[in-house]
C-alpha cells in the first residue's frame, strides 16, 4: 500500500532555494549574511506587543470568533474603506495564520483538478505548490524584463485556455520590487473580466512603498470585486512575520467556501494576538512609516553600491524589500552566480531563475533582513566579489 497520498506524489519538487545550501555552509561554522529570506530585520513596535500581552494578562485565550474576532475584522474593514478604495462587511473578511494561509484556503476552496492559474513571470515559488496541492497546474506568463516586467496583456493572454481559473497578482511585486500602475491593473482586470477568471491579489507590500509610488488593490476596481481575493498580512508592514497573521478579503461565498477550509486544519487563528493586530491596524502606520524610512535608507545603499560592481546593473525598486539586479552581463547562469557568491563571499542571495525562467540573468537580494553594519559588510564582501570576477 502506497502510504504517501498521491497529490504529494505528483507535485513537482520544492526548494527552498539557497536557504538549504546555505544552511549546510553554516553547519561548517561559515560566517554567512542572509541577504536571500525576506524577513524584516525590525522589532515588533512595542505598543503593537504591548497589546497582545495586555490581551493574554485579559484572559483572551479561549475559542473566539472561528472568523477572526469582530473588533480586527471592523477595523480591517474601516482600514480597507480609507486606504485601499474597497468598501467591505467585516463578514468578507477572514482573519487567518498569515498571509500564506490565506492563500492556501483560497485556492482549495476554488481550485478544482485540472483547473489551470496563471502566474506572472519571474513570480514568488510558494503560490505554485498551492495550486498543485489543490490539483491544479500553473502556467506561467513570463512578463519582459527589457520593459521592466511590466503587465502586458498580449504576453499574458495567449496563456489563458478553456481551463483557466485565476490568475495570480503580486503587488507590489515580489522578487522584481515593482509597484504596477493603475493603468497595468485595469489592462489586467479587463483580461480577467472578459475570460471570466479570479484574481488572487498577493498584496502583502502594501504599505512598502518608497518615493512616489502608489499601491491600488485590484479588487477596487470596477467589475473587479467579485471576482477577486484579496490576500493581506501584517508581517512586513509591521515585522510581525512570527506571529502569523494576515487575512482575506473576497465575496460571502467564497469567504464561507474559504472556512471550509480553514475550520478543518486550525478552527481559527490565535485569540489574544488579534488585540496586537487590532493596535497594529487602529495605531500602527507612523511605527510602519518609520520602518520603511529605514528600509529606504538600506534599498538605496544597496542600489547605489551594486551599481558600482562590474556586470551589475539594478535598477531601484519601487516597494518591497528586494533587490533584482541584472547580472546578465556575466554570461553565466544566475544560479551558478548565487552559488558562486555563496562559496567565495558568504553572502546568501537568491537566483533569479528561482522565480521562474524569466528571472533568469538577476539576483534577489533583501535589503530588509539585516542590520546596517552586516548590510555593510555584505555590500563589502559582494564588491569584492564582483571584481574578482572582471579581473578573471
Amino acid at each position: 500500500m502506497e502510504q504517501i497520498a498521491r497529490r504529494i506524489r505528483e507535485a513537482s519538487p520544492k526548494s527552498f532555494g539557497m536557504y538549504e545550501k546555505a544552511m549546510k555552509l553554516a553547519a561548517q561554522g561559515a560566517d554567512l549574511i542572509h541577504l536571500e529570506v525576506g524577513r524584516p530585520c525590525h522589532d515588533t513596535p512595542e505598543h503593537i506587543k504591548d497589546a497582545a500581552i495586555a490581551a493574554l494578562r485579559a484572559g483572551e485565550v479561549h475559542y473566539s470568533d472561528m472568523r477572526g474576532i469582530p473588533e480586527l475584522r471592523q477595523a480591517l474593514a474601516d482600514k480597507l474603506q480609507a486606504e485601499n478604495a474597497m468598501s467591505v462587511d467585516p463578514d468578507e473578511i477572514l482573519v487567518t495564520n498569515g498571509l500564506t494561509h490565506a492563500a492556501f484556503a483560497a485556492i482549495m476552496a476554488t481550485i478544482d483538478p485540472g483547473d489551470e492559474v496563471i502566474h506572472l513571470e519571474p513570480f514568488y515559488p510558494q503560490h505554485v505548490g498551492k495550486v498543485e496541492l489543490a490539483g491544479g497546474r500553473m502556467v506561467a506568463a513570463p512578463l519582459d524584463a527589457a520593459n521592466d516586467f511590466r503587465i502586458d496583456p498580449a504576453l499574458i493572454e495567449p496563456k489563458i485556455t478553456d481551463r483557466t481559473k485565476a490568475i495570480v497578482l503580486i503587488n507590489p511585486c515580489n522578487p522584481t520590487g515593482r509597484v504596477y500602475e493603475r493603468a497595468e491593473l485595469e489592462a489586467l482586470a479587463d483580461l480577467a473580466i472578459r475570460h471570466d477568471l479570479l484574481v488572487y491579489s498577493d498584496e502583502v507590500y502594501e504599505k512598502v512603498l518608497y518615493d512616489d509610488s502608489k499601491h491600488c488593490s485590484i479588487a477596487s476596481l470596477p467589475g473587479m470585486y467579485e471576482r477577486t481575493i484579496t490576500f493581506l498580512a501584517f508581517t512586513k508592514a509591521y515585522a510581525m512575520d512570527g506571529w502569523r497573521l494576515g487575512c482575506a478579503i473576497a465575496p460571502p461565498a467564497i469567504v464561507k467556501a474559504m472556512m471550509a477550509i480553514t475550520m478543518n486544519d486550525v478552527t481559527h487563528v490565535n485569540t489574544f494576538i488579534q488585540y496586537g493586530a487590532i493596535e497594529a491596524v487602529l495605531s500602527g502606520n507612523e511605527s510602519a512609516r518609520r520602518m520603511k524610512e529605514a528600509d529606504r535608507v538600506r534599498r538605496d545603499k544597496m542600489v547605489r553600491a551594486l551599481n558600482q560592481m562590474p556586470g551589475v546593473t539594478c535598477a531601484v525598486p519601487q516597494g518591497t524589500i528586494y533587490a533584482f539586479p541584472d547580472v546578465s552581463a556575466l554570461g553565466r547562469p544566475s544560479q551558478a552566480i548565487a552559488e558562486a557568491i555563496l562559496e567565495d563571499a558568504h553572502v546568501v542571495v537568491e537566483a533569479g531563475s528561482f522565480y521562474g525562467p524569466a528571472g533568469e540573468g538577476h539576483l534577489r537580494l533583501c535589503f530588509g533582513s539585516e542590520s546596517e553594519e552586516r548590510l555593510d559588510e555584505a555590500l563589502e564582501r559582494l564588491s569584492r566579489f564582483f571584481n574578482g570576477q572582471s579581473e578573471g
